[in-house]
């Protein structure tokens, strides 16, 4: 999914009348209850989801969808999930709009949305801004909410794009998945897939002033032994270092980075090289623990084919790399998310069985190849398929996620459909 026809063809999708609705169902699996929060329809709600969602609290999810609606210039959207008595009901806050060939304001938001320091939702659209003939290399945006109390059923909210990627050799282009990160200062973190100075992409930090915000590149991918293409993002530790995966290059196919503040700027070092043995490909976003282990999925190969999870631990001023499990049939593209109870979770957007539609997985940090993954819940279609995005956890231990497809609605020229938000609490 790196390439500008790739692109185009994600997003390109026609879109059902506008509508927005809720509906349930619960499956028990390994002691769960499964339960669709939201159907989205390809209406004014959007549709196809790449990211997960963000918790912001009690019952209070915000996400964004990636679809495309030709009837009513629907390029993505940013939306509020509410629990209110016994149901969930979606608010639509922001639609990105307009014709496919000229998106100002952004086109497709693969990426989620983070809350800043000042609670707007801050994130990134894959394409739309200006450049790249039309289609733009992509934007970061704020959206916010109206400043006088709304009165209407549907309250929009007002979108702000605080950088357009100008690609070429001087900026990035093309961030796709992954949220953006804050330091404790406010400055904001990603990452471009595509563009800068060797065309590999390239990690970008926005730092906010009294007149807007200001870009800076701290490092351009070589399409060395660092990598080439960041997809999913970077994260922070408490030293103020980014940690970040690329999906190919390496002496390889992807690395794990380190970006770290030198001497007034920014240099690189290479923590991993992936290779067929530990896995392919990495797109999902890391995930640091306390202790500053990380966490990460390749999407391909490994000792059973079907992409691997992976633990790197800090260890005397190097990384040491343990291989928690090895799948036969997953491509496990989301990364995991270390749970309340010390387990990882994630999601396989292929398998098990016959549905092939996906399932969510737990399994032990130190499974190393000796134990089982718990399957949580397999996708049916009907109730969601091909889930993409990072699972997350709310403070009572409930576990939530998107599907890309499946579900209801009209949102492809395949039968794909529009894709859910879900809910998995433990019983």
């Amino acid at each position: 999914m790196r390439h500008s026809e790739q692109r185009r063809t994600l997003v390109a999708l026609p879109m059902a009348a506008v509508a927005i609705f809720i509906l349930f169902v619960a499956v028990s699996a390994q002691a769960q209850t499964y339960s669709v929060l939201h159907y989205f329809t390809g209406g004014a709600d959007g549709g196809n989801p790449v990211a997960g969602v963000t918790v912001a609290g009690p019952g209070l999810l915000y996400g964004t969808t990636s679809g495309y609606s030709t009837s009513i210039g629907n390029l993505g959207t940013v939306f509020k999930l509410n629990q209110r008595g016994s149901g969930w009901i979606l608010d639509p806050l922001y639609v990105f709009n307009g014709p496919p060939d000229d998106a100002p304001n952004g086109d497709a938001p693969w990426s989620g949305v983070a809350v800043g320091p000042n609670g707007a939702l801050y994130g990134t659209t894959v394409s739309g801004g200006v450049g790249n003939g039309g289609f733009g290399w992509g934007t970061v945006y704020e959206v916010q909410p109206p400043a006088n109390a709304c009165k209407t059923a549907i309250c929009y909210w007002s979108e702000t794009v605080l950088h357009a990627f100008a690609g070429g050799t001087s900026d990035g282009g093309f961030p796709e998945f992954g949220n953006v990160t804050f330091d404790p200062a406010g400055n904001m973190y990603g990452t471009g897939s595509e563009e800068g100075a060797d065309a590999c992409g390239v990690v970008w930090e926005l730092s906010p002033s009294a007149s807007g915000w200001t870009e800076s590149i701290l490092y351009n991918f070589t399409d060395g032994g660092d990598g080439c293409h960041p997809q999913s993002g970077v994260v922070l530790d408490p030293a103020g270092n980014l940690y970040g995966v690329t999906s190919a290059a390496g002496t390889g196919t992807g690395t794990v980075f380190q970006v770290v503040p030198y001497n007034g700027g920014w240099t690189e070092n290479t923590v991993l090289q992936f290779s067929g043995s530990i896995g392919i490909h990495p797109y999902g976003r890391l995930f640091m623990d306390e202790h500053r282990n990380l966490y990460g999925t390749a999407s391909d190969n490994g000792p059973h084919g079907g992409g691997t999870v992976f633990e790197l631990s800090p260890f005397n001023g190097g990384w040491t790399f343990t291989l928690i499990y090895s799948f036969s049939t997953c491509q496990p593209e989301a990364g995991v998310t270390l749970g309340p109870d010390g387990n990882l979770y994630g999601v396989c957007r292929i398998g098990p069985g016959r549905n092939q539609h996906g399932w969510v997985f737990k399994m032990p940090t130190n499974c190393n190849q000796t134990c089982t993954p718990t399957d949580l819940h397999d996708f049916d279609f009907t109730h969601g398929a091909d889930p993409r995005g990072t699972v997350a956890f709310d403070a009572n231990g409930n576990l939530y996620g998107t599907t890309f497809a499946g579900g209801i609605g009209e949102c492809t020229a395949f039968p794909d459909q529009c894709g859910v938000v879900w809910e998995i609490t433990p019983n």
